[in-house]
């Protein structure tokens, strides 16, 4: 009962947002009594289907259901172009008016061209988000590194997000393109699923066919423990997946030994006490002879206490480097890194940008990735 006053403050602060982009680009537009009406009726049905695409998994009938998040986040992620073009316009226009009238003509192209461009970034970013994830290659240069683990490689994929959109055929495409790197170690940092295991087992199935040296570890991001945080971990392990859960394991490399841990998400203990992440407990009883100290953690912001217990790289996900402009200019607010290779104290930290999306199937400006990570020993 407690969540309704915040769902009613949400629909209305989103009705009053779709009044906002109304009033201030239809009557610029001059489109007339009947133009007016129907662009009315669009705003007013993008108010009302948006919040069904985030919604509509609670109808049990799945195709219904499917249809109606499928239209509902197309609309979001439209709805988000129009909403930050229509204000980059209404300053643009403040700011002419300091020093001329606007003319007609202005407000009249200038709003054609916010429609023409939400779309045309919507198109976009549909098209980058639907397409199967590019391999990303980086290097990580580790002092000390043996020469048995120079040229080791780490497949990451993160941040799936099987659910409403994303399904078994899209994960089928990832599954075959990691395989083909031919990888030591695949590792997997979280957030795979949006959806409870008995509506998205089948579409999960493919991971039973990851392939590497080494085998296939996974860290739970926050969205598994959205979905029954329990169950997931099961049926990862059914799947032949190894999940770790602040604790490691000592894969032998030739002459060489690489310690891979694995912390539960960040925030995970507000779930389940027992699941409080800890890179300092997942290292309990470690051997010291290890050539690397490779730590997979959803979240970028567990570096802090990665780097407190001497591991040489972090691997997270989470932000999904923004997914599209301009919300990647937020994410430093909650997390210290965006995307990329990044250097905190003798700690690396590579945070992928996310092999699917969350929410509306766009990416802009920052596209998904399968990335091969590749050991290497420091020149210095």
């Amino acid at each position: 009962m407690r969540r309704l006053p915040f769902l009613f403050i949400v629909l209305a602060l989103l009705a009053a947002l779709h009044v906002y982009i109304g009033s201030r680009l239809l009557p610029p537009l001059a489109l007339g009594d009947a133009g007016r009406l129907i662009g009315v009726l669009l705003l007013a049905a993008s108010c009302c289907l948006m919040p069904l695409g985030l919604l509509a998994r609670f109808i049990e009938r799945e195709s219904l259901a499917d249809r109606l998040a499928w239209l509902g986040l197309v609309i979001m992620g439209l709805f988000s172009s129009l909403l930050i073009l229509t204000l980059a316009r209404d300053i643009g226009l403040l700011l002419t008016s300091l020093f001329l009238l606007p003319s007609h003509a202005l407000l009249h192209y200038s709003a054609i061209a916010v429609i023409a461009a939400a779309l045309l970034v919507t198109l976009a970013g549909y098209i980058n988000a639907r397409r199967l994830a590019q391999v990303v290659e980086i290097d990580v240069p580790l002092a000390n590194l043996p020469d048995a683990l120079h040229g080791f490689t780490i497949a990451q994929i993160s941040d799936i997000h099987v659910g409403p959109t994303i399904k078994r055929d899209y994960l089928d495409r990832i599954v075959d393109r990691v395989n083909a790197l031919n990888a030591d170690v695949v590792a997997i940092t979280g957030d795979l699923v949006d959806g409870s295991v008995d509506s998205l087992a089948p579409h999960t199935a493919p991971l039973a066919r990851l392939r590497a040296r080494h085998g296939s570890f996974l860290v739970t991001g926050n969205h598994e423990y959205y979905s029954g945080g329990h169950d997931w971990i099961a049926e990862f392990r059914r799947l032949g997946l190894t999940v770790l859960m602040n604790e490691h394991v000592l894969l032998k490399h030739g002459d060489g030994h690489l310690l891979l841990a694995g912390v539960p998400d960040y925030t995970a203990h507000h779930f389940d006490e027992a699941h409080r992440s800890d890179p300092q407990a997942a290292l309990a009883n470690a051997p010291a002879n290890a050539g690397a100290r490779v730590l997979l953690a959803h979240q970028p912001r567990s570096a802090s206490a990665a780097a407190a217990a001497g591991f040489d790289l972090q691997l997270s996900g989470h932000t999904h480097g923004g997914q599209f402009w301009p919300w990647n200019l937020f994410v430093p607010l909650q997390q210290p890194y965006t995307a990329g290779l990044n250097r905190l104290q003798g700690l690396w930290v590579y945070v992928s940008r996310g092999t699917g999306y969350w929410g509306p199937p766009k990416r802009f400006g920052a596209p998904s990735e399968i990335t091969r990570l590749r050991l290497v020993r420091s020149a210095s």
